[in-house]
């Protein structure tokens, strides 16, 4: 069987692409479940850490690193990992946390957050010739950490990376009755389930409430609407702003969609949040950094952000944007007090949400409820209470485009 070095492993893997392998590499197909009392993450001593992961069947994968913070990344087409527990999965504390789901359709992912720089020293998969059942083994060292960070990167795949930025021409006007696209972002998906409770959880929630809202906008009319996922696979905060700049003519609203669980309080009632670089609260601070965090835990790579200078040039851009995305949210707060609520006592609140930084698109967040609040909960698994908070949101984006109609002509261009 094929063994690679640490350095090879942090390039693209495909099996069938690997020479020296039998043919069976060239006909895996459908979906491979994962046997979760022979999987194990487990301390290996002088001889660093073991991953073994038992499979119905091989497929494809690939394996990379990523730093800041270190982490291995394992893309497979395509796994099913019900049954499959963190808590007897890692059987070592030389790994931190361990996030697997899918990630694009047809790709499943597994992120293994490293408590330090390690060598992928060995990879190795082996299929049982007679049932076709398949075993992944591979073998960490510690390492450098300078040498890590130089190997560390994501392999670009047009399947699911983003493509290079097209040139566009000047953008052209609108006319004032054109419809409002809308576009709405399902919070979470994939390998990143959210915020649960029981049974629930959140990803799949606004998932089903966004597929609602549209619903509502569409049969209103005077609106066009685009889900930034329709399915559950995960979706990067730079996918999901790509997303609404690539709607149509560019989206000419932005509204993502959660409902948080937060430890620490009493949090419960609907709330809008609007981009800023300083937090109005705690808790809005906190929601925050879960939310961008879910990028880190996703594995996706972090290393090309924005530099100080495009920093400055978006900001410059927002100064026109924001006082149009402040109306947004206080004609969203008011019709949704009036159609659906509870608000929360503090409905209007700000924070550094990465996925409301879109420059030139008026964007916000809404947090339906939470998780962790019995009422919330309550109310978020109704239908009927779903409905009258859709109707509240769709008034709201009704209301808040006649207004920014009227104030148009006072808008610098």
């Amino acid at each position: 069987m094929n063994r690679l070095s640490g350095f090879l492993c942090m390039m693209w893997l495909t099996l069938a692409a690997l020479p020296g392998l039998p043919a069976w590499a060239q006909g895996f197909s459908g979906l491979a479940r994962i046997d979760p009392a022979a999987s194990r993450i487990s301390d290996l001593g002088k001889n660093g850490v073991g991953i073994d992961l038992a499979l119905s069947q091989g497929v494809p994968y690939r394996l990379f690193t990523l730093d800041n913070p270190p982490r291995l990344v394992l893309d497979f087409q395509e796994v099913d990992w019900s049954g499959l527990e963190t808590e007897t999965f890692l059987a070592t504390t030389r790994v931190g946390q361990v996030h697997f789901g899918g990630y694009v359709p047809g790709w499943s992912r597994m992120v293994i957050g490293l408590n330090g720089p390690m060598l992928v020293q060995t990879s190795e998969m082996t299929v049982d010739q007679v049932q076709g059942s398949a075993r992944l083994g591979l073998a960490l060292m510690p390492m450098d950490g300078e040498a890590f960070a130089a190997a560390a990167g994501a392999p670009y795949d047009a399947r699911w990376d983003l493509p290079a930025p097209a040139k566009v021409g000047t953008p052209t006007a609108r006319p004032a009755d054109a419809p409002v696209i809308v576009v709405l972002d399902p919070g979470h998906g994939g390998i990143d389930p959210g915020a649960e409770q029981g049974e629930i959880v959140e990803k799949d929630l606004m998932l089903q409430f966004a597929r609602e809202l549209r619903e509502i906008l569409l049969r209103k009319g005077g609106f066009e609407v685009v889900l930034t996922r329709d399915g559950d696979h995960f979706i990067s905060l730079e996918a999901r702003i790509s997303v609404a700049h690539n709607a149509g003519a560019g989206a000419d609203v932005f509204i993502s969609l959660h409902a948080d669980s937060l430890a620490e309080g009493l949090a419960h009632g609907a709330t809008v949040h609007v981009l800023s670089r300083e937090a109005s609260d705690i808790a809005s601070a906190k929601l925050a950094e879960r939310h961008d965090r879910s990028d880190i835990l996703s594995g996706v790579d972090l290393s090309d952000a924005d530099d100080s200078v495009t920093a400055v040039l978006l900001d410059l851009a927002r100064q026109e944007t924001q006082p149009r995305t402040d109306a947004l949210a206080t004609a969203l707060v008011e019709a949704m007090a009036q159609t659906g609520g509870p608000m929360n006592r503090r409905p209007l609140r700000a924070a550094a949400f990465s996925v409301l930084k879109a420059a030139d698109i008026p964007s916000v967040l809404i947090e339906l409820g939470f998780l962790s609040s019995p009422r919330d909960l309550k109310n978020l698994s109704d239908d009927d209470w779903r409905a009258g908070m859709a109707l509240g949101i769709a008034n709201g984006l009704e209301a808040w485009r006649a207004q920014d109609l009227a104030t148009r002509p006072l808008v610098r261009q």
